[in-house]
């Protein structure tokens, strides 16, 4: 799907890219540990190479890079852990909701107007009293 979507110049592929950032900062750490997992026997990495695969295979010469976001990531994790595709997205939804709940909060106790992840240059101005 992914490369068809890409051929065709579909801007989103999912688990690629992300809106504001070149490269997902929470990816990395992410993908770190699962080599770590991967080199002490605990996995065996093969969905992670597959995912470093097709990240590759997205890249195109004279084209902004496509790397893998957290959402790749967090896939990745929970494959490589085993867990089913549908167990798998439960917890995705499950992490999404808890962050967007701690989102809210941490906004809430700054006194700031919870508008959500937009980019810096049309932040609101609002603030609580």
């Amino acid at each position: 799907m992914g490369f068809s979507r890409c051929e065709a110049g579909v801007a989103y592929i999912p688990v690629f890219g992300h809106r504001f950032h070149p490269v997902d900062p929470r990816r990395d750490p992410l993908l770190g540990l699962v080599d770590d997992a991967v080199r002490a026997g605990v996995v065996d990495g093969r969905y992670a190479a597959a995912a470093r695969a097709v990240e590759a295979a997205l890249q195109r010469p004279g084209h902004r890079p496509v790397p893998m976001n957290i959402d790749g990531a967090t896939a990745v994790v929970y494959a490589e852990l085993g867990f089913p595709a549908p167990l798998a997205r439960g917890l995705f939804v499950l992490s999404r909701s808890i962050g967007i709940l701690a989102h809210a909060w941490e906004e809430t106790e700054e006194g700031r107007r919870n508008k959500g992840p937009i980019p810096p240059a049309i932040l609101p101005t609002y603030r609580a009293r």
